[in-house]
């Protein structure tokens, strides 16, 4: 293969904005993922992502922007999930399980009830060869305000994650800290809709915090690996789409399953090698 034949994607504005939205949604959902991955809040993100649907429908009918939209719904679901799980005794993730299901249900009834130029399609699954410019300011602004509240708070965030008992003996607003982190996650997935869509999004805000936490022990390595891990497999994956002839965000979504494969294999590597060291050393004592 010729260096003009692998250099050929880069030629091409709509593999351009590709690339671009990829470099911008990766830092916020990367960072998100860590903090979604030791607080346990997989299925939180899951359960936003698909509450966002309804909102996007709401917002086309009613004729204002589809990211408002988005947002609102995002955080209904969030508060609501919150407040049932306060005020019931079932345990959270059913709830998230009930509520994230009949708010998708709810998006798809609207869908099919109305007219509308969207496609579902690219709402569900994105539409990461088709961003504008109007995609990028929006991924873009988002990104840059999610990413400096994380970095700026994330050790109050972490603090809140372990343990919120602590962190409200410590003086930290634990309300604004808990809501501030489910506002983030709604706008997060906002800003990726156009890239990895409402199903693929989930895959972008757990698996890089997945594998960075089987790669590294220290939570601010943590943050930095899992904005390098998520970068560079939604710009490889989105390469090798063009020459695939594949969607790009299902296959940005395969290569971290196989990253995750791989640092889950050598995680268990270095535990068995570290584990008969001991042995050998008790052995030898």
């Amino acid at each position: 293969m010729t260096m003009e034949t692998l250099l050929l994607p880069f030629q091409f504005p709509f593999m351009q904005n590709a690339f671009l939205i990829s470099v911008i949604v990766s830092v916020p959902t990367a960072l998100l993922s860590c903090f979604l991955v030791m607080k346990g809040w997989a299925l939180m993100g899951d359960a936003v992502s698909h509450a966002v649907l309804p909102g996007i429908v709401l917002a086309y009918i009613l004729g204002i922007p589809l990211i408002i939209g988005a947002f609102v719904a995002g955080m209904t679901c969030a508060l609501a999930t919150g407040y049932l799980s306060t005020n019931s005794r079932v345990k959270q993730d059913t709830l998230m399980g009930v509520v994230f299901s009949g708010m998708f249900g709810f998006g798809i009834v609207l869908y099919v009830s109305v007219e509308t130029n969207a496609h579902l399609d690219h709402i569900l699954f994105g539409n990461m060869l088709g961003v504008g410019a109007q995609d990028l300011w929006t991924a873009g602004i988002i990104a840059l305000g999610v990413g400096l509240i994380l970095t700026l708070k994330w050790k109050d965030w972490l603090l809140h994650s372990f343990d919120p008992a602590q962190a409200r003996a410590s003086g930290l607003w634990v309300n604004w800290l808990h809501y501030g982190m489910l506002a983030a996650l709604s706008l997060t997935i906002v800003a990726t809709l156009s890239a990895a869509g409402l199903i693929l999004a989930i895959g972008l805000l757990i698996a890089p915090g997945a594998i960075a936490f089987l790669i590294v022990r220290k939570f601010s390595t943590m943050l930095w690996v899992s904005v390098v891990v998520c970068m560079a497999s939604m710009l490889l994956g989105t390469y090798a789409s063009f020459f695939l002839d594949s969607a790009p965000a299902p296959t940005v979504i395969l290569i971290m399953t196989v990253l995750f494969i791989a640092a889950f294999i050598r995680r268990q590597l270095v535990t068995r090698r570290m584990s008969l060291q001991r042995r050998g050393d008790g052995q030898g004592v």
